[in-house]
């Protein structure tokens, strides 16, 4: 996310929450998870205001998530500009030391990018 550019940040309801998804996310999400299509339904209006968007990860699945998210049941929605995905070597990064709320998605994302800018600026 561009520093001007506000945060996104929601959750999806987890009906079947694995066990270390209940213990170490469930409890510090920070916000109230909403079902699919509303979520589907906010990205994708967040997505269209901004332009030239990269979302970026550093796990493969957190890839596929956010892209599955981009449609509902077949129907994918049509954005005004691109958006591609990136997927950077998070090598060193450790979401429990580096994150103030760790397994909180925003907050991970966060430290992520800070983690990834330091390392940037050291190449």
């Amino acid at each position: 996310m561009e520093k001007d550019y506000p945060p996104f940040y929601e959750a999806l309801v987890c009906e079947s929450p694995t066990e270390w998804v209940a213990q170490n996310v469930l409890p510090v999400l920070q916000t109230n998870p909403v079902a699919r299509k509303v979520l589907t339904d906010r990205i994708c209006e967040y997505l269209d205001d901004g332009d030239d968007i990269t979302l970026v990860a550093d796990w493969p699945e957190d890839i596929a998530h956010a892209a599955a998210l981009l449609s509902y049941k077949g129907k994918r929605h049509i954005f005004k500009q691109r958006i591609r995905f990136e997927l950077i070597d998070g090598t060193g990064f450790d979401c429990s030391k580096e994150s103030e709320v760790p397994h909180n998605a925003y907050y991970d994302a966060l430290a992520l990018r800070e983690f990834f800018e330091k390392q940037i600026a050291r190449s």
